[in-house]
């Protein structure tokens, strides 16, 4: 027998390998590669140092708002040549310099830079195999409309995309930039809006997820919005929102809605909205649009206001409380909550001078306010003052969401109350658990806070972020090996108390929510 070439040898062993490549048995998977093709063309990611993880960091989503874009809904975005590097988070939003104050450390803030107008990129995390369809989670930052960012480092996304989610985070436009509304720029609109040029940014990012989550493994039609804060009241807005209807199949709200009049966010009509953007357009002696787009940025900063979502007639056909009343919202599954600690209360009023405002303020329901909100002391009247502000800005709105959807016979919302007061140092520890406290735990992310963390911590985050992933996955928080999480409905108020013992319970303070308008 004649003995084969080592070319022959070689093109045999070749076409073996090819072969048994081709004959792979079905349920074999590979890994989603790091050069993935989207809309606009392929880009790369970065794997995280164990390599189950890829990251795809500043994606485009929309063309840069800049220039003539400036206050306009966004548009598609430009495609480019070659393998995008997409390794660092893309400039987060304008705003004024991310600066501490209170409890907020670094963790909590963007970087100083970059920042810019061009700003609207979002970020992916995923672990999936080709061919996977796994839940997709999108997270929308706060910041009172006027700061934020995903570059925060408390939201990193490879914790949860490790516990088999696709984590999207999504940057839209805040301050001026996200929310100015002008006679000029209703007028050019073809939806005749202006103003909620930010909801209009987080519409486009879901429209996005819609077009190429599968790329990255994920389920397009398995998609949960998440938002604290301001965040949390835009997801109230995109439930309420007929232009973000099918878009997404869940919600998470963290602290805070529209379905009460808040005193610190206020959602304008738009013609009152309007003339705060004349009163813009005066104050830097731009006489047109056209002038008032080529303003810049930092001069604008300087004179703008607070600004925030308007009821535009579009993307707000009418105020947030008015739609969820008619039932006219998105019917989806909602998970929803507040801190026990959540308050902006710079000084506090002694207990005379507390009682007096009070008596002014609530006239013949005083004693039934304080009731709810004693003051027999200084001591008290301080801890009343924070419960009365967490209850105006942030509780009530979402407890008028949670009794309104059981009163509806919608889909089933769930209700929490994360009590655990963050450790701190003495600095911090008079804070406790604080606006924004949880959201290091609900994805599983404490390695990005710098507290002295105790055995309890790392449990319940890996509590949280497992009934947070259950809900993604599913629309119900329950799972195997969870204390139970009964959904809420007005007869028994149950809802899941978070801390270093968590568990179901009575609502706590649900009266004095009722009280204040959330029944």
């Amino acid at each position: 027998m004649k003995k084969l070439s080592a070319t022959a040898i070689c093109l045999i062993l070749a076409f073996a390998s090819a072969l048994f490549y081709s004959f792979k048995p079905k349920n074999e998977t590979r890994n989603i590669s790091d050069t993935v093709h989207i809309e606009g063309g392929l880009i790369s990611g970065i794997k995280s140092p164990v390599g189950d993880v890829i990251a795809y960091k500043g994606v485009p989503f929309a063309a840069p708002p800049v220039g003539e874009l400036r206050w306009k809904a966004p548009r598609p975005v430009p495609p480019w040549e070659g393998v995008k590097k997409c390794d660092a988070f893309g400039p987060s939003p304008m705003q004024a310099k991310p600066t501490p104050f209170m409890v907020y450390t670094p963790e909590f803030l963007i970087p100083e830079q970059p920042m810019s107008e061009d700003c609207l990129y979002l970020n992916v995390w995923t672990k999936a195999h080709n061919g996977d369809k796994k839940p997709v989670f999108v997270w929308i930052y706060g910041g009172g409309f006027g700061s934020g960012g995903t570059a925060v480092p408390i939201y990193d996304g490879e914790a949860m995309a490790r516990k088999g989610i696709i984590f999207v985070s999504v940057n839209y436009r805040v301050g001026v930039f996200g929310f100015l509304a002008h006679p000029g720029l209703t007028k050019e609109s073809p939806n005749k809006a202006s103003g909620n040029y930010g909801l209009l940014d987080q519409i486009a990012a879901l429209k996005w997820v819609k077009k190429n989550i599968a790329a990255f493994g994920g389920n397009p039609d398995n998609v949960t919005i998440d938002g604290q804060s301001a965040g949390s009241m835009s997801v109230n807005c995109l439930v309420a929102s007929p232009v973000a209807k099918g878009l997404f199949k869940k919600a998470i709200a963290e602290s805070g809605s529209y379905l009460l009049s808040n005193p610190t966010l206020k959602t304008f009509d738009l013609a009152a909205a309007e003339q705060q953007g004349v009163k813009l357009a005066e104050a830097v002696h731009a006489t047109s649009i056209e002038e008032l787009k080529k303003v810049p940025a930092d001069q604008l900063m300087k004179f703008s206001g607070r600004y925030s979502p308007i009821v535009d007639g579009y993307v707000l056909p009418e105020p947030v409380a008015k739609i969820f009343a008619a039932g006219k919202q998105n019917n989806v599954p909602v998970l929803t909550g507040w801190n026990a600690d959540e308050s902006f209360i710079a000084s506090f009023k002694n207990k005379d001078d507390y009682i007096k405002q009070v008596k002014e303020q609530y006239g013949a329901k005083a004693d039934e306010f304080l009731k709810y909100y004693p003051a027999n002391t200084d001591e008290e009247a301080a801890r009343s003052q924070v419960k009365q502000s967490r209850d105006m800005i942030f509780a009530a709105s979402g407890y008028r969401w949670a009794t309104l959807q059981s009163k509806q016979d919608k889909a089933a919302i769930y209700v929490y109350y994360f009590e655990r007061k963050l450790p701190a140092t003495a600095d911090y520890v008079k804070y406790g658990a604080f606006h924004t406290g949880e959201v290091a735990y609900v994805m599983n992310n404490l390695r990005f806070l710098h507290r002295p963390w105790e055995p309890a911590d790392y449990k319940l985050a890996n509590l949280m972020s497992s009934y947070w992933i259950n809900f993604i996955t599913l629309g119900n928080p329950n799972g195997p090996g969870l204390p139970p999480w009964p959904d809420f409905n007005n007869f028994t108020k149950q809802a899941m108390v978070f801390d270093k013992a968590s568990g179901k319970q009575e609502l706590p303070d649900w009266r004095e929510l009722e009280f204040m308008g959330g029944n």
